[in-house]
């Protein structure tokens, strides 16, 4: 299988390209994910503007469902530097973040780098992994930045974390923390696909996977201008009260023990301009805060015990929000 990308003009990483430029990268890319994963065009789209957006992704869901064949659907099409960690219980933070290494004829460490040090990184079941191991993403995913033996070592750009993780009541894992998740810009679940997309998985597979026939369609430069289209996008002071009132709502909701955060609230308007983007829009519309509101804040609240039992949940929390906070004329 050959790619079957669009073609893109050149577009400089300074962020000269114009918004088709930005718009046929982003069909590019989709599209060749495309080629690999069948009937996920929402998830394909919620994962592309986590991207341009500087986020990065939690995709949760029950093994076989694709979460990682998307994952590296996403890096295989970018010509940059891709790492995967298979997260495990025996795992060490030193496994991700690096070690240094004794020289014996120079008579010093030297550090050698961990997976971390990639462009894009795959945390492959990131909560069968310990707490101790899933921390050392902590400072990686906020600052794109990791100090080791007191040095601080910045992280390539753009520095990408696609986690995949099985339902928190699979054996064998370890729920991920509060702080771990305030990281992820978005989290989503893929599903199972209609049964006409899942006979094109079977026919595509009867020989090899597809994944092994993808090829780059982007390079570095191509995303780099991407991301920098994306922070160009306007958004009026209205929505921006729009997307604090929405979070501030998560605050106070009944049954919520804990809200969203400012970092949602950050997460929610940059996911939303890549959205704009994307559209062919450069300003964000109402309709792209409330398209990605759920997967942007769902996964940051904690709800009370009550609550949980009575059968609420987050996502129809802050779904029930969309449908009654008003929205800016």
């Amino acid at each position: 299988m050959t790619s079957t990308a669009v073609p893109i003009a050149a577009a400089s990483p300074n962020g000269t390209g114009s918004e088709l430029n930005a718009q046929a990268i982003y069909q590019s890319l989709s599209r060749n994910i495309q080629q690999v994963i069948k009937g996920q065009d929402a998830a394909v789209r919620k994962l592309l503007a986590a991207f341009a957006s500087g986020g990065h992704v939690l995709l949760e869901d029950h093994p076989g469902t694709g979460k990682t064949t998307l994952a590296k659907a996403l890096a295989f099409s970018v010509d940059v530097s891709f790492k995967r960690i298979q997260f495990t219980p025996d795992l060490l933070p030193s496994d991700i973040l690096g070690v240094s290494i004794l020289d014996p004829d120079k008579r010093s460490f030297h550090f050698h780098e961990g997976p971390i040090f990639a462009n894009i990184v795959l945390a492959d079941e990131i909560n069968r992994a310990s707490p101790r191991t899933q921390s050392a993403l902590l400072e990686a995913m906020a600052e794109s930045q990791v100090s080791i033996d007191g040095v601080i070592n910045p992280l390539r750009s753009p520095f990408f974390v696609i986690a995949t993780q099985n339902p928190v009541d699979a054996r064998g894992t370890y729920p991920l923390p509060e702080a771990q998740m305030d990281r992820f810009a978005l989290q989503f679940q893929l599903g199972y696909i209609a049964p006409e997309d899942e006979v094109e998985i079977l026919s595509s597979q009867l020989e090899a996977h597809p994944i092994e026939q993808l090829t780059a369609c982007l390079s570095l430069d191509h995303i780099l201008a991407l991301k920098q289209q994306v922070q160009q996008v306007r958004i009026s002071p209205e929505l921006k009260r729009y997307v604090v009132d929405i979070v501030n709502a998560t605050r106070e909701a009944e049954g919520v023990q804990l809200g969203a955060s400012p970092r949602g609230s950050l997460a929610l308007m940059k996911v939303a301009q890549a959205l704009a983007l994307f559209d062919g829009y450069d300003f964000v519309t109402p309709d792209h805060i409330q398209e990605i509101a759920v997967p942007a804040l769902a996964h940051r609240l904690v709800l009370e015990a009550q609550a949980r039992f009575s059968g609420s949940t987050a996502e129809n929390l802050v779904a029930d929000i969309i449908k009654t906070l008003p929205v800016p004329a």
